[in-house]
């Protein structure tokens, strides 16, 4: 007989700690901070250095709490203490109050006390304190000290500084969340203050963040400075569409006028940081040049007089009646909520059959290459094996993501492989920048993958010295055997390139591993959301082509388009031509934003009829014919989808200026007058109407949404059963007349991108490449129509090397022409010596005419480049 041990099963291995806090036993993670720990589990010890998102550094310590130990209780910092097995914390005792009474006391000896003044009274941290745990009053009877107030530390940012407690917060955030130390303690001992350096104003992309996590009133944003007091404030929670990372807000307004925006910490996405331009740029709704009524032009060059509503839109609906389907197009849509883009759709695909829709300006990539690469979200970028940008500067297109990755470069470790032609925010972060010339991407990526698969470089390629090829190589290679997914951020770097460049370079990354993933790092807000909801050539709602979808969305809305569509670029060909008659301008902007501004202004120029749905007049709505005013942000409910696919909600906030109607209503009652019912009352009825019929949305219903564990967006497509491929859905023995079937949202495909060769003709000795790239503060109509803004706009200038200044005998300062095959501009020289040789930097739309003048489509597909010459004088 064998004996048979018997095992006993191994008990679970604990993940947390045992920590007793007054006296109540709670659950905290290895690691975490006590503060963190207490909050988490409803005891709320004060604080004012600590925040959640920058490194604790224990300055102010009103987190005094009694803390167990070997010689038994003693004063800590919450905010400094990790949490420990068996831990005993007391938050209540008389030694913990007296502390608190002692903090408080000595901060306000120097305080003004003047909340009735302060824009921070009724939401200060300091007051609410002093009530809740300070001692009631104060024994000091000196003079308090006195400042002069405010002083402008930068065009948005005022500094009382009498009112600083020193805790850390503002110069924190500034070095260690924005790279951008511009603010810092001055002074010692009793003189102590923070300031920025002489002759050195606070010019970060981000300053409005401190004037949010400053615990008193000594940092406040000049917008906002005596605008209102927070009980009298309104507010809703919605999402910023300044760009395309789809940050949290908390929208608040005063007697119907939007007052204020605060960043929401939404863990997924902005962490509660916002940009300048996404903080302060809601000046435009409420700006004086808003379009507030129908604006109807008798003839081409008249001027706009006003009109009803059923004048304006009968006008639009009588015209469109009479041209065939190809005669119509409709560019942009970008800008708008999912629902209004839905609706446009529906007008054009389904009502007038037309295929000639795009949200690009051709600025951007084929939808395909924005679709079909397996998806990363913002959150990767912390835990990627490494990051490959290859798109545009992202601190100045996407700032808040730009936030994301220097956090993961700086403080997750991952290495950041750059490919830019240019220096761009996140080259000092970079462990390595692989820098290109012009037009040659797709070489210098390709080569690079070739060192990671083994092919070391051992010459020049494209421009690329083969040390950085190899060390760049050496860096994915690594990555690539980790595991780990390698991100690709991947937009258009520069509009003087052509898009199929960018895409072939990031399918040769994709190839070299299943763990590759791409981020867009698209241009405009809801872009994503706009291609979701087909406004592209070729495609429908739900990511899939007329031939998937074609027979499903039949069933839903009749027939659609028969023939395929046009993009922008050929849209405004065909206006120019004459043979496309009608152009909807849906809150786009082609004079400006289209890469090729001549074509721009003869296809407009061209069209029988041009119909501008937007808020502010723009360089496009001289063209127009008939303008019809848009509710714009704050204005009107609806979802917006991230450069991610998160879908988040927009909110309603306050009332549209005179007339002005959401763009679903205006579609909606156009569809109408052309004989066709959608059935909508509400923008509802229209996310109902999405999650009801798209197939990468089935999961996105205005239940779910609204549900506080979705607060921060879905992501699409959700899984459901009608995304999984039907089993008899290619089966020929399925009946003819059978229900048609939504299409699968299958797995990525791979593209299908024609191949450039990667070698650019030399230009000639007296030519350079150009780059253009957008910068945060433009020309553009929302920058302009925000006072707090418009001012920031930088001067037109063309960045050069030293070298090419003295090659060209020019100066720094000299005003001269830049020309190209279709136009010139005059623009003022700036030494920048980072970039190379050969090239010319000329920011997109900051010069009257912006460097869009510049472009021509046709040399651009041609010739993969732009090329431009350098003379001397003003046109």
């Amino acid at each position: 007989m064998t004996d048979t041990a018997t095992t006993a099963p191994e008990t679970p291995k604990k993940t947390t700690l045992t920590v007793t806090i007054d006296g109540v036993a709670m659950e905290a993670n290895p690691g975490e901070l006590l503060i963190a720990a207490a909050e988490r589990t409803g005891t709320y010890i004060p604080r004012f250095c600590w925040h959640p998102r920058m490194k604790e550094v224990g300055m102010c310590r009103m987190c005094l709490v009694e803390v167990s130990g070997p010689r038994g209780m003693s004063l800590q910092p919450a905010c400094m203490q990790p949490c420990a097995e068996g831990m005993v914390v007391d938050t209540k005792s008389a030694m913990v109050k007296k502390a608190q009474d002692g903090v408080l006391e000595f901060l306000l000896v120097n305080h003004p006390l003047d909340c009735p003044v302060c824009d921070k009274g009724g939401e200060c941290p300091l007051q609410d304190q002093t009530l809740t745990f300070g001692p009631g009053e104060s024994r000091f009877v000196e003079e308090k000290r006195h400042n002069e107030k405010p002083i402008p530390i930068s065009d948005l940012v005022l500094l009382d500084r009498e009112r600083c407690i020193l805790c850390d917060r503002c110069t924190r955030f500034s070095k260690e969340v924005a790279g951008d130390p511009l603010i810092h303690f001055i002074n010692r001992g009793n003189t102590t203050e923070v300031n920025t350096f002489p002759d050195d104003p606070f010019a970060s992309y981000f300053s409005g963040n401190v004037v949010q996590i400053c615990p008193v009133g000594a940092l406040t944003a000049s917008p906002y400075r005596f605008a209102a007091r927070p009980w009298d404030l309104d507010q809703v929670e919605s999402t910023c569409t300044s760009c395309a990372v789809g940050c949290r807000v908390v929208v608040q307004s005063s007697g119907d006028e939007i007052t204020r925006l605060q960043g929401v910490d939404s863990d997924p996405v902005n962490w509660g940081w916002l940009c300048d331009k996404g903080r302060f740029d809601f000046e435009a709704v409420s700006s004086p040049s808003r379009l507030s009524a129908p604006l109807v032009r008798a003839a081409r060059g008249a001027a706009p007089e006003k009109v009803s509503w059923s004048a304006a839109m009968t006008r639009i609906a009588t015209a469109l009646r009479t041209y065939q389907p190809s005669e119509i197009g409709f560019i942009g849509g970008a800008r708008l909520t999912n629902e209004d883009q839905y609706a446009y759709v529906r007008l054009a695909k389904q009502v007038l059959r037309t295929d000639n829709v795009d949200a690009q300006l051709a600025d951007g990539l084929t939808p395909d290459a924005w679709l079909g690469f397996p998806k990363a979200t913002i959150n990767d970028l912390a835990t990627a094996g490494a990051i490959v940008l290859l798109g545009p500067d992202i601190k100045e297109e996407l700032p808040v993501l730009f936030l994301r990755l220097r956090d993961a470069a700086v403080t997750k470790k991952v290495p950041v492989v750059e490919f830019a032609a240019a220096p761009t925010g996140v080259s000092p972060y970079a462990a390595e920048s692989v820098r290109y010339r012009p037009g040659e991407v797709a070489l210098a990526v390709k080569a690079v993958m070739a060192a990671a698969a083994g092919s070391s470089a051992e010459r020049q390629i494209g421009g690329v010295e083969a040390d950085s090829i190899n060390a760049a190589g050496a860096i994915l290679a690594k990555a690539i055997v980790s595991g780990k997914k390698v991100v690709v951020l991947l937009g258009r770097a520069s509009m003087a390139e052509p898009d199929r460049a960018f895409v072939e370079a990031a399918l040769a990354v994709s190839a070299a591993s299943s763990d590759v993933v791409v981020l867009p790092a698209m241009r405009r807000a809801n872009l994503h959301g706009a291609l979701d909801m087909g406004m592209a050539p070729g495609l429908l709602p739900g990511r899939v082509t007329h031939g998937e979808g074609g027979a499903w969305f039949a069933a839903h809305w009749g027939a659609g388009p028969s023939n395929p569509g046009l993009d922008t670029a050929a849209m405004l060909e065909a206006a120019a031509a004459g043979t496309i008659k009608a152009l909807v301008l849906l809150g786009a902007d082609p004079v400006a934003d289209f890469v090729d501004r001549d074509l721009a202004e003869r296809g407009l120029m061209g069209a029988e009829l041009v119909v501008a749905i937007d808020t502010l007049p723009n360089a496009s709505n001289t063209h127009a014919h008939v303008m019809l005013p848009a509710a714009g942000f704050g204005e009107k409910s609806g979802t917006t989808t991230n450069l991610e696919g998160r879908v988040t909600v927009l909110s309603s906030k306050v009332s549209a200026p005179g007339t002005a109607r959401p763009d679903w209503m205006i579609a909606t009652e156009l569809a109408s007058m052309l004989g066709t019912d959608f059935g909508y009352e509400t923008v509802g009825d229209i996310t109902d109407d999405i999650a009801a019929t798209v197939p990468t949305h089935a999961g996105a219903t205005r239940a779910e949404l609204r549900r506080p564990a979705n607060a921060d967006g879905i992501v699409v497509p959700v899984p459901t059963e009608a995304s999984t491929p039907s089993a008899d859905a290619a089966d020929p023995s399925v009946e003819e007349n059978a229900e048609p079937r939504p299409p699968s949202v299958a797995a990525p495909k791979p593209l299908r991108v024609r191949a450039v060769d990667g070698v650019v003709p030399q230009p000639d000795s007296y030519s350079l490449r150009l780059i253009t790239g957008r910068v945060l503060y433009d020309q553009g109509s929302i920058v302009q129509a925000s006072s707090s803004l418009a001012k920031l706009a930088r001067p037109a200038s063309v960045r050069l090397h030293s070298g090419e200044i003295e090659r060209h005998a020019m100066h720094p300062g000299d005003v001269i022409r830049v020309v190209s095959q279709t136009g010139e501009l005059a623009l003022t020289i700036e030494v920048d010596d980072h970039l190379p040789r050969g090239v010319a930097f000329v920011p997109w739309n900051l010069a009257d005419r912006g460097a869009n003048t510049l472009i021509n489509v046709g040399e651009l597909a041609a010739d993969g480049i732009t090329k431009v010459r350098l003379e001397s004088g003003r046109s």
